[in-house]
């Protein structure tokens, strides 16, 4: 008979693996040690050239339909050219028969004054029945004004509304706008008003237009724009800087870009970092400093804030090390 041991039928447990060492990932600090810098903070911006003489054409009644639009944008135009014009019906033929009527009246009135004494009642009537008759076709000739949009100045059409033919006038709403092409402004337009802080009447502008910059000069704010009268020409001007250029190309034209740059604020000579060093949490500015390996959060006071720097006139000085905020 042979005896086996029960503990020998059982298998042979295998030894528990430890889990891998996995080294903590070491943090990647940017380090930027403060420094003396000049700092400038102002606005740079595709700016337009456009016409400082801008005629705005609309009609002053709501109802008629367009029949004719007779411009593109870009088109030149003369003083007296017609725009656009809506439905008239049969006026033109109402005005010439109103001429004859005019003209028949004049004659008969002639003839009149020719056989009968000034004083005579029927030329009283005469006189009258003309009097009737013009005033009649100066209301046929104001219902045609108003159904034409006519071009006041020579120009160029800088605007044109996508209305038409078919469609029906809106009253006061522009159709066609014309630049005078012999005086241009530039024009940068912001997002809003609050973009424009710090831009005053006088202060200078560098123009950038085909690789070679110009002197400019701010001549009008949103706070110094006057009415127009026109309500997307005060709306616009209420978030845009008119710059007067000197010295500009002869080519130079309406629609024409330029980048501009306007200097609002600088200083020389002080303590900057970058933007991404100066940190922010419930109104309190403060930077994280570097002591040797460790790390503190001191408070600053902010100067100019540009676009990529900083200036801090309290709260680090020349040299400390600061960790930017990646």
């Amino acid at each position: 008979m042979f005896m086996l041991a029960g503990c020998s039928l059982l298998p042979v447990e295998e030894q528990e693996l430890q889990p891998p060492l996995v080294e903590p990932v070491k943090e990647t600090l940017t380090i930027y040690e403060v420094k003396r810098s000049d700092i400038a903070k102002g606005i740079t911006g595709d700016a337009t050239f456009v016409s400082e003489r801008m005629h705005y054409l609309h009609f002053t009644e709501s109802g008629a339909r367009l029949v004719a639009l007779n411009v593109k944008l870009g088109d030149k135009v003369k003083a007296g050219d017609v725009i656009a014009e809506t439905e008239t019906s049969d006026l033109d033929d109402k005005i010439r028969l109103q001429e004859i009527a005019i003209e028949k009246i004049e004659i008969g009135l002639k003839q009149e004054l020719q056989n009968k004494p000034a004083d005579d009642p029927a030329l009283r009537i005469k006189a009258l029945d003309l009097e009737s008759a013009r005033i009649q076709m100066r209301s046929l000739q104001s219902q045609l004004k108003r159904s034409r949009l006519v071009a006041e100045v020579d120009g160029i059409v800088s605007y044109l509304d996508p209305i038409k033919p078919g469609d029906e006038v809106t009253a006061y709403e522009d159709i066609v706008t014309i630049s005078d092409p012999r005086q241009m402004k530039l024009v940068y337009t912001a997002a809003g008003p609050n973009d424009l802080a710090g831009v005053q009447i006088g202060m200078d502008a560098s123009v950038k237009l085909k690789d070679k910059t110009y002197p400019g000069k701010v001549v009008q704010t949103p706070m110094s724009a006057p009415p127009s009268g026109n309500k997307t020409a005060d709306e616009i001007n209420a978030k845009s800087v008119v710059l007067r250029v000197e010295g500009l190309p002869a080519d130079t034209a309406i629609g024409s870009h330029a980048d501009i740059t306007i200097v609002t604020e600088q200083r020389a000579g002080v303590l900057v970092i970058p933007r991404a060093g100066l940190r922010s949490y419930m109104g309190r500015d403060y930077v994280q400093v570097m002591e040797g390996e460790s790390r503190k959060e001191v408070d600053v006071e902010k100067g100019i804030v540009s676009a990529t720097e900083v200036e801090i006139r309290k709260g680090v000085s020349e040299g400390q090390r600061i960790i930017l905020d990646n």
